[in-house]
């Protein structure tokens, strides 16, 4: 299957999100139910573009942080993910 991103064999699924963090050194957020889903990218490219201009928009709150999350590696069922989920 093909698409306007390239073959299905080229998608490099990755999630961008954020919120706001109770404390600027970890990553549990105030209140899950206001995260920001920014979106699912093909590629790492094209999510970190997304990622920067979410993150550059929110430089005024030192508590809101937006992560990029590698969501190929979790649904490819040969990768280390793969295995651990599978062991389950």
């Amino acid at each position: 299957m093909t698409g306007s991103h390239g073959s299905k064999s080229e998608q490099l699924l990755h999630l961008v999100f954020g919120g706001e963090l109770e404390s600027l050194d970890g990553t549990t957020f105030r209140d899950l139910d206001r995260l920001d889903i920014v979106g699912i990218y093909p590629n790492y490219r094209t999510a970190l573009a997304a990622w920067r201009g979410k993150a550059q928009s929110s430089v005024d709150n030192a508590h809101m942080r937006y992560f990029i999350v590698h969501l190929h590696r979790y649904l490819d069922p040969r990768g280390e993910a793969g295995a651990r989920q599978a062991a389950r």
